[in-house]
This record gives C-alpha cells, structure tokens and sequence, in this order.
C-alpha cells in the first residue's frame, strides 16, 4: 500500500496497525492529524469503487478538523484519547449536518441537526469523522445492499457480500480506509460483517450503551431483544479504547435507562480465566476452517495458561428459532409502516412475507416448502407468531427459562466464557444471505439473551479445506456448499460470548486468542485490496 500523504514507510506502518497506535503516535508528534486523515482519504478514494462502503462523505470537513486538531496540540491544550484519530460512522446513527437514511430513499434529505450522544463523545474524545458508511434496508438483512447507495462488497471478494447490517463499516476498515468505526448490532450486525471481512467486533452487554444515536423506525418500539451499539477496528486493543470512550460515566444524564454499571478494562493476565468451548451447535454444521479456528483458538488460550475445557452447547434450534420470533413478534408493523411508499428490498421480502402471513396459510405452504428442498425454510414457516399478549409473553417466558438453563450449563461448567464459531460460513455471494439464515445462529445467541460478544479474525481458509459438507436434498444446503466452493484465502473469525456487563472477559480472551493468531502468522493480513 502507498500512502503519500506519509513521508516514511515507518509512519505508514503506525497508520495500518490501529486506532490506538496512531492515537499514541499523533500524541508524541510521530506523525499529524492531518496526514492521518489524508492517508485514509487516499485509501478511500483508491478503493471504494471497487467496495462502496464509504457512501457520504465529508472530506473536506475532517481536513479542516484535522488541521485545528494539530493546531490545538501545537498549542499545547488537552488532547483526549482519540485526538486526531480517523473515524468512519455507520449510517445509523446521527452525524451533524449529514441524513441518516438508515437504508430508506424516504429519509435521503432529513438532515440532523446534532451528532447522536455516542458521536458525540468520539469527537469530544478527538476523532474526526470521515464519513457514513453502507447498510441494508432499515438494518434488517445480513448484506449491506439499498435503494439509496447500493451494494457494498466484501474487499476480499467483491463477488461475495461483506455482511449486514455494519457491512460498509467492516468493510472500510478491512480496506484500510479507517482504523475504527461506530457499528450496532440487533442480530449479529457488527460479528457478522466483522467475522466476513477479518476485522474485530464488539457487540456489548444490553443496554450497556444509549440508542439515542439511532432513528426509531428500526426499532423504536422493540422490547423484548435490544440493538446494541458497538464499535469495530482491526485490533481489540482498539475496541477497548473505544468502549472506554463510549462506555464512560454519565449517559444516565441523557439516558435513564442505561444501568450505571461501570466499565472495566479486560484484565491482562488469564491464568483464572475459565474457557468453555464448542464448534457445532446442532443446527448448522460450520466449515471446515471455522471448526479447525474454533479448535486452535481453544488451545491456544489453554497454552497461555487459562482452564479450558469442552461444553454442550446451547440448543441452536430452540435459541435460534426463539430469536426469529421475537423479531417478528409484532409483525413488523412499524417497520412495514416505515417502508411504506417505497419498494421493500428483495433481502427482507421473505422476512416481512413471514411477518404478515396468516398462521393458516404458512401451515398449508409448509409441505409444499418442504417438498421442493426447502426444509429449513419449511420450518421458518412452522413456527408459530405470538397473537394474543399472553403468547407473547409466554416467549418472554421460553427466553428467561432458556438463559437460566444456559447459565446453569455455565456454572456447572465452571465457564466464564465461550469461544464458538461467528458464523458458520465465510463470506456469501450477493443475495444468498435469505436462504442461510441457520448459518446466523451462533450469532443471535447473544442479542437473545443479551450478553456481551465479540469476534477475532484467527486465519483464512485452506485451500485443501473448502468444503465437506455432505450431498443433500435441502436447497440452503447446497447453497451453503457453493458459497464454500472457491472460499479459499478468505478470512476466518471466532466469537466470544461473555456473561452479562463481564465485556473485560471477553476483551481478555479476544486479545489472547488475537495474540496468538498473530505470532503464528495465521491471521489475515490487514489491509487487504479489493478484488
């Protein structure tokens, strides 16, 4: 990669290796605010045509933020912990003076007025925003594709899609457009893209940070499973920077309902650290190289002296299927409201399709489903929408009874963590993502139940391991086994999920198994070029 706009190939090193290095770096004047924003703008420029993630842009802006930044530290006033640090922001949170569109044609000119509190306090903490980057359709599909910006692709292969709902942000820093971005996460939203693209995801503890950034038609009205923000970057030493910046007393002052339960930095030494782990939950068998991560990742960690051991995992049909119903539980109504005027997008017709179809109609479509290989779509059917408020709170019941047994499995285990595979798949090609959905469902244990996940890129699949999923008359199977064809060289991630407000845990455990990947030259090379 040539950065111009840096004189050495010293100082390119320090803009490709993270949000927290090239914060330390512009402290102890190594390098400026303003040739860091303009490295990243090169990138940008040199890339996103081929990826589009970075889909509004305001350049000359963050120049003339990055000058006052260097203006300020050669003054000698106060530098906070991302002075002069490049910053991408997903398109759904509030940026002053630029739409947040969420997806939406119908929201392209409603401009905010302010930045949402959590942009806020990066700016305040000294990052300059760059831009806005890509997402689906009212952040509801598992590929970043709209009616107002389009696709995004992933930079390892544009044939195939970097994720959804964060994918324009897992993207660019995949890129090396940004070293650290603002993602949110509903069902997978940040581990999904950030697994994809061989980047690093948080997705904290619910309700660990505000959702006052975000406009509400996505999920203004949703109870019983919380959107969480998060942040994404290439190294987890930049997500905890950032959590300290984004988790940092005082969001009760704008948001009562954030439980003032304080943030702890991930501790450095492991050797109490309890690891459970699986690599198959039942319901979606994942790839060869994501078992093979899972696998390494394990002993790895046992290696470096935390106790490790095997566990059951949780029932992925039953978590899976609970998460889906939830979703949908009020069938969308708002969603569908919000949409209405324009075209839904092909990602979320069989979503709303689900949402608004009567239970009698899916009962008789089941078996003609499943008699044309659709088995797991023809069980997607079976599965019974709340219609009276004392079905719904059953579902409320079915969760609380299903994390109680799960934290019983924890604790009998004597498991503070567990390391498991992000999803169960490497990237997808561009409109497959419907017909996968079971290959999501390591991710939605988390937004579920709530609690704290993260994803590490550990490796890149073998070319000798592509596939060995066995022949099968179900479609989502053989399309599971063509998006496994041509996989090799992609990037291969693994997920910790933590127990409730214990994100220091999950942070540990990544960075070790992080470290680990990284002096083994198993990881996947940052900053990649798109092809």
């Amino acid at each position: 990669m040539n950065i111009k706009a840096v004189g050495s190939s010293a100082r390119s090193d320090t803009l490709l290796s993270g949000a927290a290095k090239l914060a330390r770096e512009i402290r102890n004047g190594a390098i400026t605010a303003t040739a860091a924003v303009e490295a990243c703008i090169e990138r940008i420029e040199a890339c996103d045509g081929a990826v589009n993630a970075v889909v509004q842009r305001r350049f000359d802006r963050a120049r003339q933020e990055a000058a006052e930044a260097d203006t300020r530290q050669a003054a000698g006033q106060h530098l906070g912990p991302l002075h002069g640090v490049p910053i991408t922001i997903k398109d759904q949170y509030n940026v002053a003076g630029m739409p947040t569109t969420i997806g939406l044609v119908s929201r392209r000119q409603e401009i905010a007025p302010a930045d949402g509190p959590l942009v806020q306090r990066l700016r305040r903490a000294g990052a300059v925003v760059l831009g806005k980057t890509n997402v689906p359709q009212l952040l509801l599909a598992h590929e970043s594709d709209n009616a107002v910006f389009g696709r995004t692709n992933n930079p390892w292969d544009t044939s195939r899609t970097s994720g959804g709902s964060s994918g324009g942000e897992a993207a660019v820093i995949a890129y090396g457009g940004s070293p650290l971005g603002l993602g949110g996460d509903f069902g997978g939203s940040i581990r999904g893209p950030a697994a994809l693209c061989g980047v690093t995801g948080l997705k904290p503890t619910a309700q660990r940070l505000t959702m006052l950034d975000t406009p509400p038609e996505p999920f203004g009205k949703q109870e019983a499973l919380f959107p969480q923000p998060g942040p994404i970057a290439r190294n987890v030493e930049d997500l905890v920077l950032a959590m300290s910046v984004l988790a940092a007393p005082g969001q009760q002052a704008f948001d009562p309902r954030i439980p003032p339960v304080a943030w702890a930095d991930p501790p450095d030494d492991i050797s109490e650290l309890r690891v459970g782990w699986f690599d198959d939950n039942g319901l979606f068998r994942p790839s060869p190289a994501i078992r093979r991560a899972v696998h390494e990742a394990a002993r790895s960690l046992s290696e470096q002296g935390a106790h490790v051991t095997e566990v059951s995992p949780p029932d992925g049909l039953r978590t899976h299927e609970l998460f889906l119903r939830l979703l949908v539980a009020d069938r969308l109504r708002p969603t569908r409201s919000a949409v209405r005027g324009e075209r839904v997008h092909p990602l979320l017709t069989p979503l709303f399709m689900h949402a608004r179809m009567p239970g009698g109609v899916k009962r008789l479509l089941g078996p003609g489903v499943r008699a044309t290989g659709r088995a797991r779509l023809a069980r997607l059917l079976a599965a019974r929408l709340p219609s009276t408020p004392s079905e719904y709170f059953d579902l409320l019941d079915d969760r609380a009874r299903l994390l109680i047994d799960l934290m019983a499995t924890w604790d009998a285990a004597d498991v503070d963590v567990l390391v498991l595979p992000a999803y169960g798949l490497p990237a997808p090609h561009h409109g497959t993502t419907t017909d996968l959905l079971d290959a999501f469902s390591y991710l939605t244990v988390a937004n579920l139940f709530g609690l704290p996940a993260g994803v590490v890129a550990v490796t890149s699949v073998g070319v000798d391991e592509e596939t060995d999923r066995p022949p099968s008359r179900d479609a989502s199977d053989r399309l599971a086994a063509s998006v496994e064809r041509g996989s090799a060289g992609l990037p291969v991630a693994v997920q910790v999920i933590g127990r409730a407000w214990r994100e220091d845990l999950v942070l540990a455990t990544m960075a070790r198994i992080e470290a680990s990947a990284r002096n083994s030259g198993s990881a996947p090379s940052l900053p990649v070029d798109p092809r």
